[in-house]
C-alpha cells in the first residue's frame, strides 16, 4: 500500500471577510471576499424539490430551456449580452435544487445581476424552442439508458429508495414527451422563487456595496408557491442481490448502497475518514484488493451522497464478467472487515492528511469555494461548518471509525446490484447467496 509522508502540524485557514444578508423575499445573499484574481463566481441554489412523478421531467426541460431567452430579448439577444460581459451561465437541476452558476469580472457584475434579474422574472420558453429542447431531451434519455453505468444507477437508485423521489435517477420518456412549453412556464413561475434560496458570491468584490447590489437588482425577484418539502427518504430495504441482464455484456458493474450520516452528524467526520479507509481514495483498502493486487478492475470506488434529506454510502465497481463474483466476494470481504476490526492508526492519520489537504484544495480557489458554499447552503450551513469541521477531522480517534463502520458499512446492511450477462454470472452470484434477476 501507498505510505504517505507523516502528518505534521495542520494550520487553520484564514477566515475571509464575509458579509451576510436574508432579503426580504427570503432570499439569502452570501458574499465571501477572495481577492486573489479580479474575478467573481455567481451560485443561485433554488430548492426544487417535487413529489410529483412527472416533476423531474418538467425541472430537466425547464434548467435546459432557461437560457432560451426572455421577454426582451431573444435567445441570441441573451447569449450577445452575456458574451459582453464576458461570461456564460449554466442551469442544471437535480432532485433537491434548480443551480444557476456563472463567473464575471469585477466590473461586470452589475451587468451580470440584471440580467439575472431578467432571466428570473421574464425567462420566456419560446413554443419552438422548447419543443426542440424536448425532443433533444427525450433522444439523450433514449441513448443515455442503454448505457451500462447508467442502467446501474438507475437500477441501484431504485433499489434503494423506492418510489421515492430519490429512485429516479432519469426522467420518464412519457413524461418528458408530454411538456408543452405552458407547463415549464407555470413551473418557473410557481418554483423559480426566492423564498429559501441562496445566491453565493465569491471574488473580489466590496463586500456591503455587493450585497446592496443584489438587494436592490433582485427586489424585483417576487416569491411564487412554497417551496415543496422533500418526504423523508425510506430505510432500505436489503433483501437479495439483484441482477439486473444486459445479454452479451463483457463487463459487470457492481453497486452497492446504503444509508450515511448526513454532514451536521457528530460522528460524519469519522463517517469521511471510514468511507477513505475502504475505497475511497488510491490508498485504500478496496483499490489495494482488487485493483492492485487481484487487477479485476480499473477504477474501484466508495463515496458519499448528500442530498437534501439524507446521505448515502456508495461502492462502484466495474469487472471483468468472469471475474463477477470473486469481485463481489472481495468487496463484502473488505467491507466486513471495516464493520469488525478497528482500523490500523497509521491508515487513519493517512486517511486524515488526505482529507484535511482535499478540503483545503477544494477551497483554495474562488470556485471550489463557491461551489462548496452553494452546496452547503441547502443544510444552512456555512463558512462556521466548514472551519469546525476541519477541527472535528482533526479529533477523530479509530474507536470513532470502527463506530461508523459498524453503523454503515456492514455488508448485510447494503443493498446490491449487479448489472451484466445473467447467464454467464448468475450461477456463482447465486453461490454467494439469494440473487434477483431482473
Amino acid at each position: 500500500m501507498s505510505v504517505l509522508p507523516a502528518l505534521g502540524p495542520s494550520r487553520s485557514a484564514r477566515r475571509p471577510a464575509t458579509a451576510e444578508r436574508v432579503l426580504e423575499s427570503g432570499l439569502r445573499v452570501l458574499a465571501v471576499r477572495r481577492a486573489g484574481v479580479p474575478l467573481i463566481e455567481l451560485r443561485l441554489r433554488i430548492p426544487f424539490a417535487g413529489r410529483a412523478v412527472s416533476h423531474r421531467a418538467r425541472a430537466s426541460l425547464l434548467s435546459s430551456s432557461m437560457l432560451m431567452g426572455t421577454a426582451d430579448r431573444s435567445e441570441l439577444d441573451l447569449a450577445h449580452a452575456l458574451q459582453e460581459v464576458g461570461t456564460e451561465l449554466s442551469v442544471s437541476t437535480d432532485s433537491d435544487r434548480l443551480l444557476i452558476g456563472g463567473v464575471v469580472l469585477r466590473a461586470g457584475l452589475a451587468s451580470l445581476l440584471d440580467l439575472l434579474a431578467e432571466l428570473l422574472t421574464a425567462a420566456s420558453y419560446p413554443s419552438s424552442l422548447v419543443d426542440g429542447e424536448r425532443q433533444q431531451l427525450i433522444e439523450h434519455l433514449q441513448m443515455a439508458r442503454t448505457q451500462p453505468d447508467v442502467i446501474a444507477r438507475v437500477a441501484r437508485a431504485k433499489r434503494l429508495f423506492g418510489e421515492h423521489a430519490y429512485g429516479r435517477v432519469l426522467p420518464g420518456l412519457d413524461d418528458v414527451a408530454a411538456q408543452t412549453a405552458t407547463t415549464v412556464r407555470r413551473l418557473h413561475r410557481d418554483r423559480v422563487q426566492p423564498d429559501g434560496s441562496t445566491l453565493v458570491l465569491v471574488g473580489d468584490l466590496s463586500l456591503a456595496r455587493t450585497v446592496d447590489a443584489v438587494e436592490r437588482v433582485l427586489s424585483v425577484w417576487s416569491p411564487g408557491a412554497a417551496p415543496v418539502t422533500t418526504a423523508a427518504v425510506p430505510k432500505p430495504a436489503v433483501g437479495p442481490a439483484l441482477l439486473v441482464d444486459r445479454p452479451g455484456s463483457v463487463q459487470s458493474s457492481l453497486r452497492l448502497a446504503g444509508a450515511s450520516c448526513v454532514r451536521t452528524d457528530p460522528g460524519y467526520p469519522a463517517m469521511q475518514l471510514a468511507n477513505l479507509i475502504f475505497g475511497g481514495y488510491f490508498s485504500s483498502r478496496y483499490v489495494e484488493n482488487i485493483r492492485e493486487d487481484k487487477g479485476y478492475t480499473y477504477t474501484p470506488r466508495s463515496s458519499i451522497d448528500h442530498r437534501q434529506v439524507g446521505s448515502s454510502f456508495y461502492v462502484d465497481a466495474d469487472v471483468s464478467t468472469n471475474v463477477t463474483a470473486p469481485a463481489l466476494l472481495e468487496t463484502r470481504y473488505e467491507l466486513g472487515r471495516m464493520a469488525t476490526l478497528p482500523v490500523g492508526q497509521d491508515e487513519l492519520d493517512n486517511a486524515r492528511q488526505y482529507a484535511l489537504g482535499n478540503l483545503a484544495l477544494s477551497t483554495a480557489t474562488q470556485a471550489g469555494l463557491a461551489g462548496m458554499l452553494s452546496g452547503l447552503a441547502g443544510h444552512g450551513l456555512g463558512l462556521d461548518w466548514l472551519a469546525a469541521y476541519r477541527r472535528r477531522l482533526l479529533g477523530v480517534t479509530v474507536d470513532d471509525v470502527f463506530e461508523q463502520s459498524r453503523t454503515y458499512l456492514a455488508p448485510a446492511k447494503l443493498i446490491t446490484v449487479v448489472v451484466g450477462d445473467a447467464t454467464a454470472v448468475h450461477p456463482d452470484l447465486a453461490a454467494l447467496g439469494e440473487v434477483e434477476v431482473g
